[in-house]
Protein backbone atom coordinates (compact mmCIF):
# COMPACT_ATOMS: atom_id res chain seq x y z
CA UNK A 1 0.00 0.00 0.00
CA UNK A 2 1.26 3.34 -0.94
CA UNK A 3 1.74 6.36 1.62
CA UNK A 4 -1.25 8.40 -0.10
CA UNK A 5 -3.34 5.16 0.05
CA UNK A 6 -2.21 5.27 3.81
CA UNK A 7 -3.52 8.58 4.12
CA UNK A 8 -7.03 7.45 2.24
CA UNK A 9 -7.68 5.00 4.62
CA UNK A 10 -11.26 5.78 6.77
CA UNK A 11 -10.16 2.83 8.87
CA UNK A 12 -6.38 4.58 10.56
CA UNK A 13 -6.06 4.26 14.10
CA UNK A 14 -3.01 6.67 14.04
CA UNK A 15 0.30 5.46 16.53
CA UNK A 16 -1.25 6.38 20.47
CA UNK A 17 -2.57 2.52 21.17
CA UNK A 18 -0.67 -0.62 21.06
CA UNK A 19 -3.75 -2.14 22.99
CA UNK A 20 -6.53 -0.66 24.02
CA UNK A 21 -8.56 -3.50 25.21
CA UNK A 22 -6.33 -2.85 28.62
CA UNK A 23 -7.63 0.71 29.28
CA UNK A 24 -11.36 -0.30 28.22
CA UNK A 25 -13.98 -0.72 31.12
CA UNK A 26 -14.83 -4.28 31.51
CA UNK A 27 -11.98 -5.68 30.20
CA UNK A 28 -10.49 -8.38 32.83
CA UNK A 29 -7.10 -8.54 33.30
CA UNK A 30 -4.88 -11.12 34.26
CA UNK A 31 -4.47 -11.27 38.47
CA UNK A 32 -0.85 -9.88 38.26
CA UNK A 33 -2.31 -6.59 36.99
CA UNK A 34 -4.78 -6.08 39.63
CA UNK A 35 -3.20 -3.28 41.85
CA UNK A 36 -4.06 -2.09 45.42
CA UNK A 37 -6.11 -4.90 46.41
CA UNK A 38 -3.18 -7.74 47.86
CA UNK A 39 -5.92 -8.26 50.87
CA UNK A 40 -8.88 -8.84 49.14
CA UNK A 41 -7.23 -11.36 46.64
CA UNK A 42 -6.00 -13.25 49.72
CA UNK A 43 -9.15 -13.47 51.06
CA UNK A 44 -11.75 -14.13 48.22
CA UNK A 45 -8.81 -16.90 47.55
CA UNK A 46 -8.84 -18.13 51.41
CA UNK A 47 -13.02 -18.47 50.20
CA UNK A 48 -12.59 -20.57 47.16
CA UNK A 49 -9.31 -22.42 47.87
CA UNK A 50 -11.23 -25.13 49.02
CA UNK A 51 -13.32 -25.83 45.72
CA UNK A 52 -9.93 -25.76 43.86
CA UNK A 53 -9.20 -29.11 46.10
CA UNK A 54 -12.49 -30.52 45.62
CA UNK A 55 -14.32 -29.18 48.75
CA UNK A 56 -17.36 -26.50 49.04
CA UNK A 57 -16.43 -22.92 48.23
CA UNK A 58 -17.39 -20.32 50.95
CA UNK A 59 -19.71 -17.70 49.87
CA UNK A 60 -18.80 -13.96 50.47
CA UNK A 61 -20.09 -10.67 50.61
CA UNK A 62 -18.42 -7.96 48.72
CA UNK A 63 -19.01 -4.19 49.58
CA UNK A 64 -18.08 -1.06 48.59
CA UNK A 65 -18.05 1.64 46.36
CA UNK A 66 -18.50 1.72 42.36
CA UNK A 67 -14.96 1.64 41.12
CA UNK A 68 -12.61 0.29 44.02
CA UNK A 69 -12.54 -3.15 42.68
CA UNK A 70 -14.81 -5.67 43.70
CA UNK A 71 -16.12 -7.30 40.31
CA UNK A 72 -12.48 -6.75 39.13
CA UNK A 73 -11.31 -9.07 41.55
CA UNK A 74 -13.93 -11.60 41.98
CA UNK A 75 -13.68 -12.23 38.66
CA UNK A 76 -10.26 -12.61 38.24
CA UNK A 77 -9.68 -14.76 41.68
CA UNK A 78 -12.20 -16.80 40.31
CA UNK A 79 -10.62 -17.30 37.26
CA UNK A 80 -7.23 -18.15 38.61
CA UNK A 81 -9.26 -20.69 40.87
CA UNK A 82 -10.74 -22.53 37.43
CA UNK A 83 -6.96 -22.65 36.52
CA UNK A 84 -5.76 -23.71 39.78
CA UNK A 85 -8.36 -26.26 40.00
CA UNK A 86 -7.53 -27.72 36.49
CA UNK A 87 -4.09 -27.98 37.93
CA UNK A 88 -5.48 -30.55 40.50
CA UNK A 89 -7.62 -32.64 38.27
CA UNK A 90 -10.17 -31.13 39.57
CA UNK A 91 -13.70 -29.47 37.84
CA UNK A 92 -14.31 -25.88 38.81
CA UNK A 93 -16.78 -23.66 37.64
CA UNK A 94 -18.04 -20.14 37.54
CA UNK A 95 -20.92 -18.48 35.93
CA UNK A 96 -21.22 -14.16 35.77
CA UNK A 97 -24.48 -12.51 36.05
CA UNK A 98 -24.63 -8.88 36.19
CA UNK A 99 -27.91 -8.65 38.17
CA UNK A 100 -28.25 -4.83 37.22
CA UNK A 101 -29.28 -6.33 33.69
CA UNK A 102 -31.33 -9.05 34.65
CA UNK A 103 -33.05 -8.18 37.84
CA UNK A 104 -35.43 -11.05 38.25
CA UNK A 105 -35.39 -14.59 39.56
CA UNK A 106 -35.91 -16.18 35.78
CA UNK A 107 -33.60 -13.51 33.83
CA UNK A 108 -30.54 -14.15 36.44
CA UNK A 109 -31.32 -17.83 36.32
CA UNK A 110 -31.41 -17.68 33.15
CA UNK A 111 -27.99 -16.12 32.57
CA UNK A 112 -26.60 -18.56 34.83
CA UNK A 113 -27.53 -21.17 32.70
CA UNK A 114 -26.09 -19.56 29.39
CA UNK A 115 -22.91 -18.96 31.65
CA UNK A 116 -22.52 -22.29 32.64
CA UNK A 117 -23.69 -23.74 29.07
CA UNK A 118 -20.91 -21.25 27.32
CA UNK A 119 -17.85 -22.29 29.67
CA UNK A 120 -18.76 -26.13 28.86
CA UNK A 121 -19.64 -25.29 25.19
CA UNK A 122 -22.34 -27.48 25.97
CA UNK A 123 -24.76 -28.53 23.59
CA UNK A 124 -28.20 -27.37 25.07
CA UNK A 125 -30.43 -24.35 23.59
CA UNK A 126 -31.42 -22.34 26.54
CA UNK A 127 -34.65 -20.68 25.98
CA UNK A 128 -35.64 -16.69 26.35
CA UNK A 129 -39.26 -17.01 27.42
CA UNK A 130 -41.57 -19.87 28.19
CA UNK A 131 -40.31 -21.20 31.23
CA UNK A 132 -39.88 -20.19 34.76
CA UNK A 133 -36.95 -19.59 37.36
CA UNK A 134 -36.98 -23.27 39.02
CA UNK A 135 -36.98 -24.53 35.30
CA UNK A 136 -33.59 -22.38 34.27
CA UNK A 137 -31.85 -23.60 37.67
CA UNK A 138 -32.28 -26.85 36.72
CA UNK A 139 -30.50 -26.73 33.72
CA UNK A 140 -27.77 -25.88 35.68
CA UNK A 141 -28.36 -28.92 37.87
CA UNK A 142 -28.53 -30.85 34.88
CA UNK A 143 -25.53 -29.45 33.73
CA UNK A 144 -23.30 -29.77 36.83
CA UNK A 145 -24.12 -33.86 37.22
CA UNK A 146 -23.55 -34.86 33.49
CA UNK A 147 -20.50 -32.72 33.06
CA UNK A 148 -19.24 -33.99 36.70
CA UNK A 149 -18.87 -30.83 38.06
CA UNK A 150 -17.20 -30.66 41.42
CA UNK A 151 -17.87 -26.71 42.34
CA UNK A 152 -19.24 -24.08 40.88
CA UNK A 153 -19.31 -20.90 41.83
CA UNK A 154 -21.80 -17.54 41.14
CA UNK A 155 -20.81 -14.26 41.04
CA UNK A 156 -23.73 -12.02 41.37
CA UNK A 157 -22.72 -8.92 40.72
CA UNK A 158 -25.12 -5.79 41.78
CA UNK A 159 -27.12 -8.76 44.06
CA UNK A 160 -29.21 -5.53 45.61
CA UNK A 161 -30.71 -4.94 42.32
CA UNK A 162 -32.33 -8.33 42.29
CA UNK A 163 -36.12 -8.20 42.99
CA UNK A 164 -35.86 -11.13 45.73
CA UNK A 165 -33.26 -13.59 47.21
CA UNK A 166 -34.72 -16.72 45.74
CA UNK A 167 -32.07 -17.57 43.44
CA UNK A 168 -29.59 -16.83 46.28
CA UNK A 169 -31.65 -19.09 48.26
CA UNK A 170 -31.64 -21.57 45.77
CA UNK A 171 -27.80 -21.65 45.05
CA UNK A 172 -26.83 -21.89 49.47
CA UNK A 173 -29.26 -25.11 49.73
CA UNK A 174 -28.43 -26.65 46.33
CA UNK A 175 -26.35 -29.48 47.74
CA UNK A 176 -28.87 -29.73 51.03
CA UNK A 177 -32.10 -29.83 49.07
CA UNK A 178 -30.25 -32.69 46.62
CA UNK A 179 -30.45 -30.49 43.44
CA UNK A 180 -26.97 -31.03 42.62
CA UNK A 181 -23.99 -33.01 44.16
CA UNK A 182 -21.63 -30.50 43.14
CA UNK A 183 -20.09 -28.24 45.68
CA UNK A 184 -22.03 -24.37 45.18
CA UNK A 185 -20.79 -21.29 46.52
CA UNK A 186 -21.71 -17.74 45.68
CA UNK A 187 -20.01 -14.26 45.82
CA UNK A 188 -22.58 -11.23 46.12
CA UNK A 189 -21.42 -8.56 45.21
CA UNK A 190 -23.26 -5.37 46.62
CA UNK A 191 -22.55 -1.04 46.62
CA UNK A 192 -25.07 -1.19 49.31
CA UNK A 193 -23.70 -1.73 53.22
CA UNK A 194 -26.84 -2.57 53.99
CA UNK A 195 -27.61 -5.38 51.73
CA UNK A 196 -26.98 -8.08 54.14
CA UNK A 197 -30.00 -7.02 56.64
CA UNK A 198 -32.54 -7.78 53.78
CA UNK A 199 -31.46 -11.53 53.90
CA UNK A 200 -33.91 -13.99 55.39
CA UNK A 201 -31.92 -15.91 58.66
CA UNK A 202 -31.36 -18.87 56.91
CA UNK A 203 -29.35 -17.49 53.99
CA UNK A 204 -27.96 -15.24 56.19
CA UNK A 205 -26.49 -17.98 58.26
CA UNK A 206 -25.31 -19.93 54.94
CA UNK A 207 -23.11 -17.33 54.01
CA UNK A 208 -20.79 -17.94 57.10
CA UNK A 209 -19.57 -14.71 58.29
CA UNK A 210 -17.64 -14.06 54.68
CA UNK A 211 -17.79 -10.16 54.37
CA UNK A 212 -15.02 -7.87 52.86
CA UNK A 213 -15.17 -4.31 52.19
CA UNK A 214 -13.36 -2.23 49.12
CA UNK A 215 -12.72 0.92 49.85
CA UNK A 216 -11.83 3.93 47.60
CA UNK A 217 -8.55 3.77 46.04
CA UNK A 218 -6.00 6.44 46.95
CA UNK A 219 -3.65 8.63 44.67
CA UNK A 220 -0.65 6.09 45.10
CA UNK A 221 -2.89 3.21 44.47
CA UNK A 222 -4.56 5.15 41.50
CA UNK A 223 -1.28 5.52 39.99
CA UNK A 224 0.03 2.17 40.22
CA UNK A 225 -3.34 0.45 38.64
CA UNK A 226 -2.49 3.19 35.25
CA UNK A 227 0.92 2.49 35.47
CA UNK A 228 0.06 -0.98 35.06
CA UNK A 229 -1.94 -0.39 32.09
CA UNK A 230 1.18 1.78 29.93
CA UNK A 231 1.52 -1.05 27.46
CA UNK A 232 -1.73 -0.26 26.38
CA UNK A 233 -0.23 2.69 24.43
CA UNK A 234 2.67 2.93 22.14
CA UNK A 235 6.05 3.24 23.94
CA UNK A 236 6.94 6.76 24.53
CA UNK A 237 3.01 8.21 23.88
CA UNK A 238 1.95 9.04 27.45
CA UNK A 239 3.55 12.87 28.71
CA UNK A 240 5.51 11.90 31.96
CA UNK A 241 2.64 13.78 34.11
CA UNK A 242 -0.53 12.31 32.55
CA UNK A 243 -0.86 9.38 34.61
CA UNK A 244 -0.32 11.55 38.11
CA UNK A 245 -2.41 14.01 36.61
CA UNK A 246 -5.06 10.97 36.29
CA UNK A 247 -4.60 9.77 39.19
CA UNK A 248 -4.17 12.99 40.99
CA UNK A 249 -7.71 14.18 39.85
CA UNK A 250 -9.18 10.83 40.54
CA UNK A 251 -8.43 9.86 43.93
CA UNK A 252 -9.66 13.57 44.85
CA UNK A 253 -13.00 13.24 43.29
CA UNK A 254 -14.29 9.49 44.03
CA UNK A 255 -11.20 7.21 44.25
CA UNK A 256 -12.89 4.89 41.19
CA UNK A 257 -10.19 3.35 39.20
CA UNK A 258 -13.08 2.75 36.66
CA UNK A 259 -13.36 6.20 36.14
CA UNK A 260 -9.79 6.55 36.05
CA UNK A 261 -9.01 4.18 33.13
CA UNK A 262 -11.76 5.40 31.48
CA UNK A 263 -10.06 8.70 31.79
CA UNK A 264 -6.94 7.77 30.53
CA UNK A 265 -8.52 6.37 27.22
CA UNK A 266 -10.40 9.26 26.56
CA UNK A 267 -7.43 11.27 26.88
CA UNK A 268 -5.82 8.63 24.09
CA UNK A 269 -8.57 8.90 22.17
CA UNK A 270 -8.49 12.40 21.71
CA UNK A 271 -4.73 12.72 20.69
CA UNK A 272 -5.61 9.52 18.01
CA UNK A 273 -8.37 12.35 16.99
CA UNK A 274 -6.76 14.84 16.80
CA UNK A 275 -3.34 12.96 15.13
CA UNK A 276 -0.93 14.22 17.60
CA UNK A 277 1.99 12.16 18.29
CA UNK A 278 1.71 12.41 22.22
CA UNK A 279 -0.96 11.99 25.09
CA UNK A 280 -0.76 15.02 27.29
CA UNK A 281 -1.82 16.83 30.22
CA UNK A 282 -4.13 18.73 28.07
CA UNK A 283 -5.95 16.13 26.60
CA UNK A 284 -6.61 14.70 30.41
CA UNK A 285 -7.83 18.05 31.29
CA UNK A 286 -10.32 17.55 28.03
CA UNK A 287 -11.26 13.89 28.84
CA UNK A 288 -12.33 15.23 32.33
CA UNK A 289 -14.38 17.86 30.64
CA UNK A 290 -15.69 15.99 28.34
CA UNK A 291 -16.81 12.98 30.78
CA UNK A 292 -18.31 15.55 32.96
CA UNK A 293 -20.40 16.71 30.37
CA UNK A 294 -21.61 13.05 28.89
CA UNK A 295 -22.72 12.87 32.84
CA UNK A 296 -24.61 15.75 33.36
CA UNK A 297 -26.09 15.47 29.66
CA UNK A 298 -27.78 11.47 30.46
CA UNK A 299 -29.10 13.80 33.91
CA UNK A 300 -30.63 16.24 32.33
CA UNK A 301 -31.82 14.10 29.12
CA UNK A 302 -35.08 13.68 30.91
CA UNK A 303 -35.87 16.72 31.88
CA UNK A 304 -38.19 18.94 29.79
CA UNK A 305 -37.28 21.53 27.17
CA UNK A 306 -37.97 24.01 29.77
CA UNK A 307 -35.77 22.62 32.49
CA UNK A 308 -33.15 22.76 29.59
CA UNK A 309 -33.62 26.58 29.52
CA UNK A 310 -33.91 27.57 32.85
CA UNK A 311 -30.65 25.41 33.57
CA UNK A 312 -29.03 27.42 30.68
CA UNK A 313 -30.13 30.43 31.96
CA UNK A 314 -28.40 29.55 35.12
CA UNK A 315 -25.31 28.69 33.64
CA UNK A 316 -25.39 31.83 31.18
CA UNK A 317 -25.60 34.18 34.49
CA UNK A 318 -22.57 32.35 36.34
CA UNK A 319 -20.02 32.12 33.33
CA UNK A 320 -21.28 36.10 32.89
CA UNK A 321 -21.13 37.36 36.41
CA UNK A 322 -17.54 34.83 37.80
CA UNK A 323 -17.95 37.25 41.02
CA UNK A 324 -21.22 36.53 41.87
CA UNK A 325 -22.28 33.13 43.03
CA UNK A 326 -25.74 32.95 43.41
CA UNK A 327 -28.63 34.77 41.57
CA UNK A 328 -32.12 35.76 42.51
CA UNK A 329 -35.27 33.69 40.80
CA UNK A 330 -35.94 37.03 39.03
CA UNK A 331 -32.81 37.33 37.45
CA UNK A 332 -32.79 33.66 36.01
CA UNK A 333 -36.55 34.10 34.85
CA UNK A 334 -35.95 37.68 32.82
CA UNK A 335 -33.31 35.37 31.15
CA UNK A 336 -34.89 32.46 30.71
CA UNK A 337 -37.95 34.14 29.23
CA UNK A 338 -35.15 34.97 26.39
CA UNK A 339 -33.88 31.80 25.78
CA UNK A 340 -37.39 30.15 26.10
CA UNK A 341 -37.98 32.92 22.90
CA UNK A 342 -34.51 31.96 21.06
CA UNK A 343 -35.88 28.23 21.01
CA UNK A 344 -39.75 30.03 19.85
CA UNK A 345 -41.42 28.20 22.95
CA UNK A 346 -43.71 29.73 25.08
CA UNK A 347 -42.80 30.52 28.19
CA UNK A 348 -44.05 29.74 31.78
CA UNK A 349 -44.98 32.02 34.93
CA UNK A 350 -42.57 32.70 37.29
CA UNK A 351 -43.81 30.39 40.39
CA UNK A 352 -43.57 27.42 37.70
CA UNK A 353 -39.87 28.26 36.49
CA UNK A 354 -39.11 28.90 40.96
CA UNK A 355 -40.73 25.70 41.61
CA UNK A 356 -38.58 23.91 38.70
CA UNK A 357 -35.85 25.44 39.88
CA UNK A 358 -36.18 23.91 43.23
CA UNK A 359 -37.00 20.59 41.82
CA UNK A 360 -33.07 20.42 40.69
CA UNK A 361 -32.43 21.54 44.12
CA UNK A 362 -33.41 18.36 45.60
CA UNK A 363 -32.04 16.46 42.91
CA UNK A 364 -28.45 18.02 43.38
CA UNK A 365 -27.82 20.29 39.98
CA UNK A 366 -28.23 23.71 41.67
CA UNK A 367 -28.68 24.77 45.80
CA UNK A 368 -31.34 26.76 46.75
CA UNK A 369 -31.12 29.49 50.03
CA UNK A 370 -33.04 32.20 51.55
CA UNK A 371 -31.40 35.28 51.61
CA UNK A 372 -32.00 38.15 53.62
CA UNK A 373 -32.16 41.00 51.77
CA UNK A 374 -30.94 44.83 52.76
CA UNK A 375 -33.33 47.18 54.70
CA UNK A 376 -37.02 46.93 53.19
CA UNK A 377 -36.25 44.03 50.93
CA UNK A 378 -37.21 41.46 53.23
CA UNK A 379 -35.90 37.54 52.32
CA UNK A 380 -35.75 36.18 48.78
CA UNK A 381 -34.44 33.12 47.30
CA UNK A 382 -31.05 32.71 45.55
CA UNK A 383 -29.82 29.89 43.59
CA UNK A 384 -26.64 29.04 42.47
CA UNK A 385 -25.24 25.78 39.89
CA UNK A 386 -23.78 23.10 41.63
CA UNK A 387 -22.02 22.23 38.53
CA UNK A 388 -19.34 23.71 36.09
CA UNK A 389 -21.49 26.25 33.78
CA UNK A 390 -19.52 25.40 30.80
CA UNK A 391 -20.31 21.40 31.25
CA UNK A 392 -24.12 22.61 31.62
CA UNK A 393 -23.81 24.32 28.73
CA UNK A 394 -21.47 22.18 26.86
CA UNK A 395 -24.06 19.39 28.11
CA UNK A 396 -27.18 21.01 27.18
CA UNK A 397 -26.36 21.71 23.28
CA UNK A 398 -25.34 18.36 22.84
CA UNK A 399 -28.63 17.03 23.82
CA UNK A 400 -30.42 19.19 21.28
CA UNK A 401 -27.91 18.11 18.39
CA UNK A 402 -29.69 14.49 19.48
CA UNK A 403 -32.99 16.27 18.92
CA UNK A 404 -33.95 18.21 22.43
CA UNK A 405 -34.19 22.03 22.30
Amino acid sequence: MSDSDEDDNIFKTGGIFANRELVRVGHVPDLERVVGRDDEVSAIGQALGPATVGGPPESTIIYGKTGTGKSLVARCVSREAHFEAQANDISFQQAYVDCSDYQTDAKASREMARKLVASLDADIDVPRVGIGAADYRDITWDLLEEYNINSLVVILDEIDKLDDDELLRSLSRARESGKAETHVGAICISNKIEYRERLSERIDSSLQENELVFDPYDAGQLRAILDNRTDAFEPDVLEHDVIPKVAALSAKEHGDARKAIDTLYEAGRLAEKQGTETVTVSHVDDAVQRAEVNRFEKLVRGTTPHVKYILRALALLTVDNPAQEAFRTHQIYTLYLKVAEQAGADPLSEDRVYRLLKEQSFLGVTESNHTGGGQGEGSYLEHRLLRDPEVVIQAIESSAKGGDP
